[in-house]
């Protein structure tokens, strides 16, 4: 199994893993499937400022993980939001585990030092993911997500690194693989 980095040409592929997680599960509270067009967008805007990375195997695409901002105020520069999704015939085969090895070690590199993922409940697997990686819930937000014509609770979870805020640092393409 390879790590890369996304491309917008890869668009197509992660919408074709994303789309059940949209139509079937509350694990993302989106309503509609994001076009080609669309997922290609938010690949780029992405990349601009964080990692963006897919697992392949012999040309499939298995998975993907990213990060995005926590927060938009400046005092939150040093944390990022990690998501990640996979094909569903490959969890529970390490790939969500190696995708977000990478994606830390790559925000470490950068000078993150909190990781958070919120998680829509239930979702064992994505606890247990998070769990095994060092992630401690800090918050549960109580029926705050409306989908399927239910209420679903949420919980943060965090990983904490030591160090003091340094400035962070841009990845060249280079470093990502």
């Amino acid at each position: 199994m390879k790590i890369r980095l996304a491309r917008k040409e890869d668009a197509a592929a992660l919408v074709a893993i994303y789309a059940p997680y949209v139509e079937e599960t509350a694990i993302t509270f989106e309503y509609d499937v994001p076009s080609v067009e669309e997922f290609a967008g938010r690949i780029e805007k992405t990349l601009v400022k964080y990692p963006y990375l897919l697992a392949e195997e012999e040309g499939r695409i298995l998975g993907y993980a990213y990060a995005s901002a926590y927060y938009g105020r400046t005092a939150y520069d040093w944390a990022a939001e990690l998501s990640v999704y996979l094909a569903q015939d490959v969890r529970g085969r390490g790939v969500g585990s190696r995708l977000y090895a990478v994606l830390e070690d790559l925000l470490q590199k950068q000078g993150y030092l909190r990781f958070l993922a919120c998680i829509a409940l239930p979702n064992e697997a994505s606890l247990a993911l998070h769990r095994k990686r060092g992630y401690q819930q800090v918050a549960h937000f109580p029926k705050i997500g409306y989908k399927f014509d239910r209420w679903h609770d949420i919980v943060w979870l965090q990983k904490t690194l030591d160090g003091p805020a340094q400035p962070l640092k841009s990845l060249s393409e280079r470093e990502f693989e």
